[in-house]
């Protein structure tokens, strides 16, 4: 055997799908999932190409099990506590990871071979609503309201050209105020100089709609 052979069997050994699935993970962080190949993967892994399919057959069970992980991540709603609280603490957690794993928004909802994190998730959220009075309909409806607040309000922050209140302010002042002549763009310039003077946090608007949908949901509730 040559030793390039060598090396590369030793580097084969060192494997495992837990490895295989975090990497691409990372690369998938850092690059998106446009350019993630099985190629590119064994590359980033010091490995041959092949050997990457005896843990997943192909992109697409590296890609559920990639988005399994990030269902991990997600704290479950807990338990012992009301209802709005327990969506309130998952639905928050949830947009971290996606704020992690911006690749993923995309994937959340089209797997059609879900792994054990991502049932446990569903389960635990359908258990969740189940219990506090929702009826198996109106859980969907729940279910699926906060889903798309969740992966919507996610998706918008990946094209927001700031990432702080102090990098809003910034920009609010010196590149679209001064793009909004006050004679012709005056309820702007009104909200401008109001957001500027109260130090507004566009970070918080998340928070802001996720109350107001749990609190649009609790009259649909059968029982407490």
């Amino acid at each position: 055997m040559s030793a390039r052979k060598q090396r590369q069997v030793a580097s084969d050994a060192g494997l495992s799908k837990e490895r295989v699935v975090a990497e691409a993970i990372r690369l998938a962080d850092r690059e998106g999932v446009t350019g993630l190949s099985m190629r590119r993967l064994a590359g980033a892994l010091d490995a041959g190409a092949m050997s990457l399919y005896h843990y997943v057959a192909n992109k697409e069970e590296l890609l559920d099990a990639m988005i399994d992980v990030v269902f991990a991540e997600i704290e479950l709603p807990p338990e012992g506590t009301d209802w709005q609280s327990a969506m309130r603490q998952r639905t928050v957690s949830a947009r971290q990871v996606l704020a992690r794993h911006p690749w993923a928004i995309g994937f959340m909802e089209s797997r059609t071979s879900p792994g054990p994190a991502h049932l446990r998730h569903r389960e635990a959220v359908t258990a969740c609503l189940r219990k506090a009075g929702f009826t198996v309909l109106m859980a969907t409806h729940a279910n699926w309201l906060l889903d798309v607040y969740l992966y919507g309000f996610a998706l918008q922050e990946t094209s927001l050209p700031f990432d702080t209140a102090d990098e809003f302010a910034d920009m609010a002042e010196d590149v679209f105020l001064p793009q909004l002549p006050p004679d012709e763009f005056p309820y702007l310039n009104e909200s401008a100089a109001v957001l500027l003077a109260s130090g507004y946090d566009p970070a918080e608007e998340f928070l802001f709609g996720l109350d107001l949908v749990l609190a649009a949901l609790e009259p649909l509730r059968t029982s407490t």
